[in-house]
């Protein structure tokens, strides 16, 4: 069976930290980009941090600059979004997605959806 599998969301204290984890099943991450959105209620889903399939560039939005971060260990065929600092407006359903190479940060660019993971800062 095909599919993304997201993991490690829960409840943490503000400044508290998660590591998030995208696992594949029945194909390979290694030749797609794959991305981390989320959305809150009442908003839309926004790209949070992408990663490229070719040279493992990333993609970091404002509100996730200098304190998430990207990573994918092929052997494990898992993505993996490591997020430290977290703040109440973190909290969203946090989804995983797999797109094409070369496919930008936008949700518009990825096809195939983990069914998400619920990310709560909150003291």
């Amino acid at each position: 069976q095909v599919q993304l599998v997201e993991s490690g969301g829960g409840l943490v204290q503000p400044g508290g930290s998660l590591r998030l984890s995208c696992a594949a099943s029945g194909f390979t991450l290694d030749y797609y980009a794959i991305g981390w959105f989320r959305q809150a209620p009442g908003k839309e889903r926004e790209g949070v941090s992408c990663i490229s399939s070719s040279d493992g560039s990333t993609y970091y939005a404002d509100s996730a600059k200098g304190r998430f971060a990207i990573s994918r260990d092929n052997a494990k065929n898992t993505v993996y979004l490591h997020m430290n600092s977290l703040k109440p407006e973190d909290t969203a359903v946090y989804y995983c997605a797999a797109g094409l190479p070369g496919s930008r940060c936008s949700r518009y660019e990825y096809d195939f959806w983990g069914q998400g993971t619920q990310v709560t800062v909150s003291s």
